[in-house]
């Protein structure tokens, strides 16, 4: 037991020292820095919280459920108020837990008002209160119902660690204990172990002391990287939105130079040439945008890709682009011989040809960017990089991080951040 508490150790520094250097290695802008400063403040106290070893256990439920008293347990003494009237917890209340640990210095255990109550204020700045702890206690009085279960999987959902505690238990036999505790398994996810313990005294602390002693370490530095995880994907966002206008920008101009030289140059050979060139620069200009400063024969490498992959494309850059300058180049020629009634359709046919290449290099530049994105987006200092390694090595919380990791990337689409 103390090799792996001096590993679970071991974690939490190198852990500490990869966010650290994560985080020095950002460099914000005065703008993301004043729009960010909650989530920033929030992450630099669970930087601290890290390096100080300091692990939170959160208590949710409804009012009257007992989430007080349970609390007392632990501490083996009445410091969080109770009352036999419901509500008697009015906002967060903090107590230090004396717990001795290998790994971890202090355990701080927060108490807080039942969700359903009506008298409380900021509901939801106390949910993110407990859903920022790296162990939620979910206090229970019987079956859960729908409100209850909605909260069970927003935690879920954030990645946490949940231990359902089934309190007041004097009040059912054990035969309507046994049927409660089947219809909450029905009602959780199947593929997650969310432990469901039984409150007494000695069951509760000793069940909970177990739990931190195992996973408190992994816990408390899981919840560390989803914090600068989820601080990095609201940069990234304010980023991507920026950036968006950039490259909308540098398309628009690109597809007006292009729609010019294609209405004005009666050249078929000229114009391929210089449209793929255009496009050549396009998709450079693109590259320094999102960050990624690509060589020519790369550059190209995405065009031919793109125009490979897209029929419309492919079709544009050499069949219907060809078709339409020969017919240019035969109402040029015919005009001697018509006393120019033949040049009659050469404006409209050079409107529509521009107007196929303002659309072909739109189309172009838009999956230029996503294919640019994809390249310059890996990062081995990354959270959730962090957070794939660690979980390959903690099974017990494996499948939470799991579902933290899917979720972030439903939730988070970048797709709607490019041009």
């Amino acid at each position: 037991m103390e090799k792996i508490n001096t590993m679970k150790q071991i974690n939490i520094d190198k852990s500490y020292l990869l966010l650290k250097k994560w985080w020095e290695s950002i460099d914000l802008t005065n703008y993301e820095k004043s729009n960010l400063n909650k989530e920033i403040i929030s992450f630099n106290q669970q930087l601290f919280r890290l390096k100080e070893k300091k692990l939170r256990i959160g208590i949710y439920g409804k009012a009257g459920v007992g989430k007080s008293s349970i609390l007392n347990l632990l501490l083996n003494k009445k410091e969080f108020k109770t009352n036999i009237i419901n509500g008697s917890t009015k906002n967060t209340e903090k107590k230090e837990w004396s717990l001795k640990h290998k790994s971890l210095k202090s355990i701080e255990l927060i108490d807080s008002p039942g969700f359903d109550f009506y008298d409380i204020k900021n509901p939801e700045q106390i949910f993110s209160q407990i859903n920022s702890s790296e162990l939620i206690l979910f206090a229970i009085a019987g079956d859960i119902n729908r409100n209850e279960t909605s909260q069970i999987y927003s935690f879920i959902k954030s990645g946490k660690k949940i231990v359902l505690v089934l309190n007041k238990i004097d009040m059912w036999n054990v035969n309507d204990v046994k049927n409660i505790l089947q219809n909450i398994r029905y009602k959780l996810p199947q593929d997650i172990n969310i432990p469901i313990i039984l409150n007494s005294k000695d069951n509760i602390k000793n069940q909970i002391t177990d739990l931190i002693n195992r996973d408190g370490s992994s816990l408390l530095t899981l919840n560390s990287l989803q914090l600068a995880d989820n601080l990095f994907l609201k940069i990234k966002q304010q980023r991507l939105k920026r950036r968006q206008r950039e490259a909308q920008s540098i398309i628009g101009r690109f597809a007006a130079i292009k729609a010019s030289g294609v209405a004005l140059n009666p050249l078929i050979f000229l114009d391929i040439a210089g449209g793929f060139a255009l496009d050549t620069a396009l998709v450079n200009e693109l590259s320094k945008v999102y960050g990624l400063n690509l060589k020519s024969e790369s550059a190209q490498k995405i065009i031919k890709k793109i125009s490979l992959n897209n029929i419309y494309l492919g079709a544009t850059q050499v069949g219907i682009n060809s078709s339409f300058n020969l017919l240019r180049k035969v109402f040029l020629a015919t005009a001697p011989f018509t006393n120019g009634v033949s040049l009659l359709p050469y404006g409209p046919v050079a409107i529509i040809q521009a107007a196929i290449s303002v659309r072909s290099t739109r189309i172009i530049g838009k999956l230029a960017a996503k294919e640019i994105f994809r390249k310059s987006k890996v990062c081995t200092l990354d959270p959730s990089n962090i957070i794939k390694k660690i979980i390959t090595k903690e099974p017990e919380i494996f499948n939470y991080a799991n579902v933290y990791l899917s979720n972030k990337n439903l939730d988070n689409n970048f797709a709607v951040f490019l041009p």
